[in-house]
């Protein structure tokens, strides 16, 4: 086997244990929770890394090679050295997940499923409001992970980060309750004309929300409501927003809030994609848990599936499709 000069993730190494043991793509990708086109792409670049072909691939079979057998051992040794170091080490550092806000469901599903994955280990939540605020926690250290729209990332965030798609999540609007749609069970997008709707313009925590809006409104006649004082806390936003009585886009587990109404938008469906968020190259057993919660939850309640007359951006699709 060629050597080579350059660093090995251990995640390719885990990806390879899984097939040399199976021999079997489909089987290996179930039991890392991934895609089997994400573990077929994570073998060619660890043997293109290697410089060696390690797995012989038929319509009937796989098997290893020679270079694949004497892989085995080494890549079992590298395992178990990262285990122990995490047993000294990395276990006993609790994980920061944030979740954006109090009450969003999707990232609260997927931690408390991942808690229930690995139960010895302690996943903490915080609460950032945005993904782009949150991103710069996580380079930074002060975070390890985090939910939302990765392509709404500037390229500079998205280069030290992974992430993997959990969910298209339906889009809605909140409404005051007395409003003109009110009455509707759901808003059609183009009823929206001629509205300013809150997008959280101005806030430096979530311009990739405000992007998205503004994709979504473009060419229908709705605006995205000019940035006002930014409120922080529930108590705080709730106020604002009734003073000023702009309908808020939201996605369809937005908590409730009083004196107005939730509405899912439709013709088209907007969804919002989510990933799990975090930064290249981190070692943690909570994020194998989370990955394999996201994994799960999405496969379980069809999270990714995409409903007849769906609104996605182009930019978002073929970012995600990367990770399918």
């Amino acid at each position: 086997m060629p050597t080579t000069g350059h660093h090995v993730d251990p995640r390719l190494l885990r990806a390879f244990l899984a097939v040399a043991e199976e021999l079997h793509f489909t089987r290996a990708a179930a039991r890392l929770y991934v895609a089997q086109q994400a573990l077929s792409r994570d073998i060619r670049r660890l043997e293109r890394e290697l410089g060696a072909e390690l797995f012989v691939r038929t319509t009937r079979q796989v098997t290893l090679t020679a270079d694949g057998e004497r892989l085995v051992p080494y890549a079992r040794r590298v395992l178990d050295a990262q285990e122990a170091l995490l047993a000294a080490f990395g276990q006993a550092r609790p994980l920061l997940v944030d979740l954006n806000s109090p009450g969003l469901a999707t990232g609260r599903r997927v931690l408390l499923r991942a808690r229930e994955l690995a139960p010895d280990h302690e996943l903490m939540a915080r609460y950032e409001s945005g993904l782009t605020g949150a991103a710069s926690e996580v380079l930074a250290g002060r975070l390890d992970a985090s939910f939302g729209r990765f392509a709404g990332l500037s390229p500079a965030l998205r280069a030290g980060l992974d992430h993997q798609p959990v969910r298209l999540e339906p889009m809605a609007v909140v409404l005051p309750e007395d409003h003109r749609l009110a009455a509707l069970d759901a808003v059609p997008l183009d009823e929206l004309a001629g509205e300013a709707v809150y997008a959280g313009a101005g806030n430096p925590r979530t311009p990739e929300w405000t992007d998205l809006a503004r994709q979504l409104f473009e060419g229908r006649g709705i605006e995205v409501a000019s940035p006002g004082p930014l409120a922080v806390g529930e108590e705080e936003f709730q106020r604002v927003m009734a003073k000023w009585r702009n309908p808020i886009l939201v996605v369809v587990g937005f908590p409730g809030m009083p004196n107005t109404v939730l509405r899912p938008l439709v013709d088209p469906v907007p969804l919002s994609p989510v990933s799990l968020v975090w930064r290249k190259g981190l070692v943690h057993p909570g994020i194998d848990a989370l990955r394999r919660a996201a994994a799960e939850l999405s496969a379980a309640r069809g999270w990714l599936r995409r409903p007849a007359r769906a609104w996605v951006p182009d930019s978002d699709v073929a970012m995600m499709n990367a990770h399918v």
